[in-house]
């Protein structure tokens, strides 16, 4: 089948005067396709496809012989199926297949153009968040993939981005506080595109059916309205909404950066040009201008982010523990196979168990937990039987971690029938000057080689001596 430069390539050799025949014998092509050209109207489009549409080129197919009837079903009712089309037309004797039935109706049917909707937000009505993520190369050719969190205010342009560790609710929910606070309060509404951190579940007209607890819970203490899913069709915006590919684009793209303080630090600087010194493309006038004019019509957080608690359903284990992220936090022993509430905080956590309620420092490193004096005590009191007992406190001192195990280990080993009043005085110890105090004495006595509860008391009472006639 010959292309339209090939035709157009013939037009102008018949033009000039050449001979069908040896027109047919320069183009390479037979003496027929000659022929038939030379009576084809002029070539006005390069475009293959469009041309041979136009023109009808090729085998005619079978359903051009009903056009006609096509066009008096739309016309009678524009937006009738294309399955009751079929049905009709075949009973009008059409025999082809459905595709090209098909592709027919798709061209004859009425588009419906619909009008531009421009979603411009009033001061303080709207915000937009959103995760994002860009494969960073440091100028010394290691290489990080780049977790952030961007939120932008939709009447000033106001913008910030916050690097964050994981996309993970906790992630969202502290960045989105730090970024409220930062721009003076809240919206009418936050809008999120429709993320796990979010909703679970959700119907196709877009309502939620589950939402996320934690997420769910963290919006109600800071008084946020939600909203999912940012217009998302191009003829619904009345700017570039792409939020997060406006950060790539004028941020990352275009920056190197040494490490990653340079690329927080950078990211600082960034911040200041894009919110108080260049203006935004879309209103033509500098973020902070307007911002000045939105705080006005944003309200306070409900709760500060520093006193923003996480509600995460847990439960007490049989040791007097509750467990969350690999890391154990202690409760008293009437808790115990009770349902709790964990209210995870950014530096500390607070569990509440019925009327029983324990506060603990908040543990990041793997395998740490938190056990309070307390808790130690009254779970071992709460044992039946002096053989339980040395065995729980035995327990909680291995719980402390490697060194202590290879502690007691070599103990027992050494004076089998002696390691109770040893655990018994490595217990008090524990009591008395807590867990870090006594691994940094047991690393010493692994260091030297001496094994007993009786040295590391010698070395704790030479330590605080030491400490007291220094200060």
């Amino acid at each position: 089948m010959l292309g339209m430069l090939k035709r157009h390539e013939i037009e102008i050799l018949l033009k000039a005067g050449h001979p069908k025949t040896e027109v047919a014998r320069l183009a390479g092509v037979s003496t027929r396709s000659v022929h038939r050209i030379a009576e084809e109207s002029p070539v006005v489009d390069v475009n293959d496809s469009a041309e041979r549409a136009q023109r009808h080129i090729g085998r005619p197919s079978i359903v051009e012989d009903f056009r006609k009837s096509v066009l008096e079903i739309l016309k009678e009712k524009a937006d009738l199926p294309s399955r009751e089309i079929l049905r009709r037309i075949r009973a009008a004797g059409f025999c082809g297949g459905k595709t090209a039935l098909y592709g027919l109706v798709a061209s004859l049917r009425p588009k419906l153009v619909k009008p531009l909707v421009r979603f411009e937000g009033l001061p303080g009505e709207f915000s937009q968040h959103d995760f994002g993520q860009y494969a960073v190369e440091f100028v010394d050719g290691s290489a990080r993939r780049v977790h952030f969190f961007a939120s932008r205010l939709k009447y000033s342009r106001s913008i910030r981005i916050s690097l964050v560790q994981d996309e993970a609710v906790e992630s969202l929910v502290r960045a989105l506080a730090e970024h409220l606070q930062s721009w003076g309060g809240r919206p009418l509404l936050c809008v999120f595109d429709r993320p796990k951190t979010i909703a679970l579940k959700w119907q196709k007209n877009g309502e939620v059916t589950e939402w996320n607890s934690v997420f769910a819970y963290a919006a109600l203490e800071m008084g946020l309205g939600v909203e999912l899913c940012w217009p998302y069709q191009a003829r619904q915006k009345g700017s570039v909404e792409n939020l997060v590919g406006y950060v790539k684009s004028s941020f990352f793209k275009v920056r190197s950066f040494q490490d990653e303080e340079d690329l927080q630090q950078q990211l600082e600087e960034w911040h200041r040009e894009v919110n108080q010194e260049l203006p935004c493309r879309a209103t033509g006038i500098i973020p902070a201008v307007r911002l000045a004019e939105e705080a006005l019509r944003l309200r306070p957080l409900k709760v500060q982010p520093e006193d923003l608690a996480l509600r995460i359903p847990v439960y007490v284990g049989p040791t007097g523990t509750v467990l969350h992220e690999g890391h154990a936090y202690s409760m008293p022993p009437e808790a115990i196979s009770m349902p709790a509430t964990l209210y995870l905080y950014a530096n500390r956590v607070r569990i509440v168990a019925g009327r029983w309620e324990a506060v603990h420092p908040r543990k990041f490193a793997a395998h740490e937990g938190s056990t309070l004096v307390e808790h130690r005590a009254a779970l071992v009191a709460a044992v039946s039987g002096k053989r339980g007992k040395r065995y729980l406190k035995r327990q909680q001192l291995l719980d402390l971690g490697e060194p202590v195990f290879r502690y007691l280990t070599e103990i027992v080993h050494r004076r089998p029938k002696g390691w109770i009043s040893e655990v018994d005085r490595l217990y008090d110890l524990l009591q008395k000057h807590g867990s870090e105090v006594l691994l940094q004495a047991v690393d010493r006595g692994l260091q030297e080689q001496v094994f007993s509860a009786a040295y590391v008391e010698r070395l704790l009472a030479h330590w605080f001596v030491f400490e007291e006639v220094n200060e």
